[in-house]
């Protein structure tokens, strides 16, 4: 009987057990059940689109491209000299300003030096010769010319060949007058022609004794400006140059820079290059001058263009209206140049404008609440506004992004070209 009681308890409990079981797992599934038909109740709830809107405004609108590029050296030249031996006197330091042709340093030349002195100070000379000697051919042909001229006048003013009223008598055809004013003719463009020669010959002797100066124990300046990077001293040592083949070549020891305002050469791709035009206004800024903007104009366009591995650039130089000392050569800047502007004219977000079958338009959020899609005229652009011409008035309420549930989705697909860097130059003020 015990035995009995215990099976017949036991299979009691196990009955509950199971049935409890049972009940818990039917709760759960509800549970899951109304959690899973709740999430799906949300996501059909926040499925519907909402909108972010702005109104039309009116303002100016600035269009530009971006450009970069660095510092042209055109505002300064490098003191240089052929030269050899040891510094013997430095007449400059950093800072101080020279004029054309002022001494910067004088050098105790050595062997080589000497050498090729001697050699550019004898090729000065030649030069000097022949200039003398092409002045002292053209003080003949000038005597030449004026004893022809006189003979000639003689001769033509001659009762032979003249008349009493100073008219030319029919004679003037004979072969023997045209041989006297030929001869007269011919001296004079012999003479003419040793002006150049002479104009030659002072080139020559310019240009040797520019040699001659580059070789020489003293180191003169080839330009007014302020003196920079000077690295010479007193005692130190500079050797002779040469290339691969044996000429001699010539050193920097200083940096000469004159008062005009740096000049910036920036590289304009294809689609920008024809918007740019001469006179264009300018904003120039440099990674080592944090925090400062330069202005300036666009003075040049190199229409030619530069192809580098297959894609065509063009050099645009940006002349800055200003001078200052902390801009040096070479230095690395980003342009930005103004195409065009308009004021007092109505802006959309660049972002809302969208593109069809070659037309623009907008989508317009009307007071009924519904979506409308307007066609509009669009103007000039930056990268964050956009101008409208015609089909939108001042207040018109247009949707700029639309929001699906957690997804936010642009309503534009502005393609309508570049402008102030990431919108530094769009609307300034209503």
């Amino acid at each position: 009987m015990d035995i009995i009681r215990k099976k017949v308890s036991s299979g009691i409990h196990w009955f509950f057990a199971t049935r409890f079981l049972v009940k818990l797992i039917i709760i759960i599934l509800l549970i899951g059940g109304g959690w899973f038909l709740y999430q799906k109740l949300s996501s059909k709830k926040t499925s519907t689109p909402q909108y972010q809107t702005r109104a039309v405004e009116r303002g100016t609108v600035i269009s530009s491209v971006t450009a970069t590029g660095q510092v042209a050296t055109s505002n300064s030249t490098s003191v240089t000299t052929q030269a050899s031996g040891v510094i013997s006197k430095i007449y400059v330091k950093d800072g101080d300003t020279v004029k054309s042709g002022d001494k910067i340093a004088d050098i105790d030349l050595d062997l080589q030096g000497k050498q090729r002195a001697a050699q550019a100070y004898a090729s000065y000379q030649s030069a000097k010769n022949s200039l003398q000697t092409a002045k002292d051919k053209y003080y003949t042909l000038q005597s030449s010319m004026m004893t022809k001229w006189k003979t000639y006048m003689d001769t033509a003013q001659s009762s032979f060949y003249q008349n009493a009223d100073k008219s030319p008598t029919e004679n003037r055809n004979l072969p023997q007058f045209y041989s006297i004013m030929d001869d007269w003719l011919q001296t004079e463009a012999d003479y003419k022609n040793q002006e150049e020669a002479i104009a030659q010959s002072q080139t020559a002797l310019n240009n040797v004794w520019l040699s001659y100066q580059q070789t020489s124990p003293t180191i003169y300046a080839p330009i007014s400006g302020t003196v920079t990077g000077l690295s010479l001293q007193v005692g130190s040592f500079i050797t002779a140059q040469t290339n691969t083949s044996g000429t001699s070549t010539s050193q920097r020891i200083a940096n000469i820079v004159t008062s005009a305002p740096p000049t910036i050469t920036v590289s304009l791709t294809e689609v920008d290059t024809p918007k740019v035009k001469i006179s264009n206004k300018a904003t120039v800024t440099f990674d080592a001058l944090p925090g400062k903007t330069f202005t300036g104009s666009v003075v040049s366009i190199d229409t030619v263009g530069v192809v580098s591995s297959g894609v065509t650039s063009y050099p645009a130089t940006i002349k800055l209206d200003v001078p200052d000392a902390s801009i040096y050569s070479n230095m690395g800047a980003q342009a930005t140049i103004i195409t065009d502007s308009k004021t007092d004219t109505l802006f959309v977000p660049s972002s809302s404008i969208q593109l069809e079958d070659g037309s623009s338009y907008v989508r317009i959020l009307s007071k009924n609440g519904q979506v409308e899609q307007n066609a509009v005229e669009t103007g000039i652009s930056s990268d964050t506004q956009t101008e409208i011409i015609s089909g939108l008035s001042e207040g018109d309420t247009i949707i700029t992004s639309a929001t699906n549930g957690t997804a936010t989705q642009q309503t534009g697909n502005n393609t309508s070209g570049s402008i102030f860097g990431g919108g530094g130059f769009g609307r300034m003020g209503r």
